[in-house]
C-alpha cells in the first residue's frame, strides 16, 4: 500500500502479519492454525493488550514468531489531535509494554494503526532504527459481515493478482483464526511460500518509558 519501492519478496513469497493482539481465544487459535502447518508469522501487538494478556504474548514468542509493536492504544498517529510528542509516546510506550509483557526485547518492527503514517513520526522511527511495515494486501477480516470464507476469498483473489505480498490480518478477530487452516491450504496449493521476517538486531527500548 505504501513504500512500494522497497519490495523485498521474490515471486510466490508471502508474509503473514497479524495486528491488534494478543487476545484470549483468538490469538491462541491463530497460533494453533499456524503450528499445524509449521508456519511462522509476524505479529504487531497493541501495548495495552500486551499488558492485559502477557501470558498469551509469551505463547506467540514461544512458538517462534516475530514480534514487533503497533502503538500503546491503537491511536491514529496521523490525527491532527495528537502532538508530535504524543505520537512518539504512543510508539515508545507500545514497544516498552511489549518488552515488559514478553520479558524480552521485541523486534524493531512497527506498523502504524490504520496504516496512517505522517512525516514527523516516520522521521522519528528512522532515528530509532525501527522498520515500518505497511502491507501489500488487506484481508478485510475486521469488516462488518466478514466471515472465514470471505477472508480466504479476499486474500486469495488479491494474492493471485499480485503474485506475492505482505498480507494484513488481525489475530484479534475470530474469523481470522477460522479462516487460517483453509487459507494456508490454498496458499500451499497455489505454490506460495510463507516466509518469516526476522530482525538483524533487537529493539532498543528507552529507559524513560
Amino acid at each position: 500500500e505504501h513504500f512500494k519501492q522497497l519490495d523485498f519478496l521474490a515471486d510466490k513469497e508471502v508474509v503473514l502479519t497479524f495486528d491488534d493482539g494478543p487476545w484470549p481465544g483468538n490469538t491462541p487459535a491463530v497460533l494453533k492454525a499456524l503450528a499445524d502447518e509449521c508456519t511462522k508469522g509476524l505479529f504487531f501487538p497493541i501495548g495495552k493488550h500486551a499488558s492485559y494478556h502477557p501470558e498469551i504474548l509469551k505463547q506467540v514468542a514461544a512458538a517462534g514468531h516475530t514480534i514487533g509493536a503497533h502503538t500503546w492504544s491503537h491511536a491514529n498517529l496521523n490525527s491532527k489531535k495528537l502532538t508530535e510528542q504524543q505520537a512518539k509516546d504512543e510508539v515508545e510506550k507500545g514497544f516498552s509494554a511489549v518488552k515488559l509483557a514478553l520479558g524480552a526485547t521485541p523486534s524493531p518492527f512497527f506498523r502504524f494503526p490504520e496504516l496512517q503514517h505522517n512525516p514527523a513520526t516516520l522521521a522519528y522511527l528512522g532515528t530509532r532504527n525501527i522498520a515500518i511495515f505497511s502491507c501489500d494486501l488487506d484481508s478485510f477480516d475486521y469488516k462488518k459481515g466478514s466471515n472465514a470464507e470471505k477472508v480466504v476469498q479476499t486474500v486469495m483473489t488479491k494474492v493471485d493478482k499480485l503474485g506475492k505480498g505482505i498480507i494484513l490480518m488481525h489475530d484479534f478477530q475470530k474469523h481470522t483464526a477460522e479462516a487460517l487452516p483453509e487459507l494456508l491450504r490454498r496458499l500451499k496449493a497455489g505454490g506460495y511460500k510463507v516466509v518469516q521476517i526476522k530482525a538483524k538486531a533487537p529493539m532498543q527500548t528507552l529507559a524513560d518509558y
